[in-house]
């Protein structure tokens, strides 16, 4: 791996204000952070959701704490050459524990992390029913806190607000701007799939002048939006949460299912697994070798 965490903050930077939109795709872990890099996109996102599935079996009702998320997301970034957008639900707490969490974040190498406006313990949006969210001065004051802890000037600070389900796509205006003259370099207005979703994004996108964040798994409209659409929509960076915990839940059923009806999984993995030679690939195997065979002599 050659870009340092620097670079990287730089990079993200410069893509969010490109003329086309960026796209990452959510993993939860180091191998599909590589996937991602391998097919040539140009970052990734880890879901909290996912890392809540990967590491504890459970869903994302804020089982997840600061120093497991920082630790997974240490091993993930540093794996890879793109930059790393995380999740960081609602900061692991009040003022004073946003501080430690953009220092945790910053030292794993992350290039950015969305910080949200939710009480805890914090529930997934896209669980059913509307969030409860903070009042305005307490999310805003934390905002303020995450951007002042920065010691990097490059670290992206996303803040997302979950108010739209009770408070109206107003008050989602109100806080976002707040954030943003607060120091938000993005914002992120978590919306719930309707049939003006579309609208509200250009709304927001409008009065709110900075990059900004679509969670892609809303669905509806938003969903259909292809590459060359979604910047003309509104939107700067589209992440897709659920695309490789759907995949994997989806495949890993699929297989199982194979090898307890037919009893083996011979014919499944000549058409719908990776060969052994595709998965080292994926992990970078020639690349260790190589440079085993350059400073060990013995071989």
């Amino acid at each position: 791996m050659n870009m340092t965490p620097s670079l990287k903050r730089k990079r993200l930077r410069a893509l969010l204000n490109a003329p086309y939109a960026l796209q990452a795709p959510g993993i939860y872990d180091g191998y599909g952070a590589r996937l991602v890099q391998d097919a040539g996109f140009e970052a990734c996102y880890m879901t909290g959701n996912g890392v809540s599935a990967a590491l504890l079996g459970r869903p994302d009702v804020g089982l997840v704490d600061l120093t497991m998320i920082a630790d997974h997301a240490r091993r993930v970034a540093s794996c890879i050459d793109i930059p790393l957008v995380c999740d960081a639900d609602t900061g692991y707490g009040n003022v004073v524990n946003v501080r430690r969490t953009i220092a945790e974040f910053e030292a794993a190498g992350v290039a950015a992390i969305h910080i949200e406006d939710q009480v805890s313990p914090k529930r997934c949006a896209q669980l059913p029913g509307d969030r409860t969210v903070l009042d305005f001065s307490s999310a805003v004051g934390k905002i303020a806190a995450a951007s002042a802890a920065r010691s990097d000037s490059d670290f992206v600070l996303i803040a997302r607000t979950d108010c739209v389900g009770a408070f109206g796509i107003d008050e989602a205006v109100r806080r976002t701007r707040a954030f943003a003259a607060e120091g938000a370099d993005v914002v992120f207005v978590e919306l719930k799939n309707n049939p003006d979703i579309l609208r509200q994004i250009r709304y927001l996108k409008d009065n709110v002048q900075v990059p900004m964040v679509i969670n892609m798994d809303t669905g509806g409209a938003v969903r259909q939006l292809r590459a060359a659409e979604l910047k003309q929509a509104g939107i700067d960076l589209a992440i897709y949460p659920a695309l490789a915990r759907g995949v994997f839940g989806y495949a890993m059923t699929q297989a199982l299912n194979h090898l307890n009806t037919h009893g083996n999984i011979e014919n499944f993995a000549q058409t719908s697994m990776f060969s052994s030679a595709q998965y080292n690939a994926a992990l970078g195997l020639e690349d260790i070798e190589q440079w085993e065979s350059r400073f060990d002599k013995s071989l």
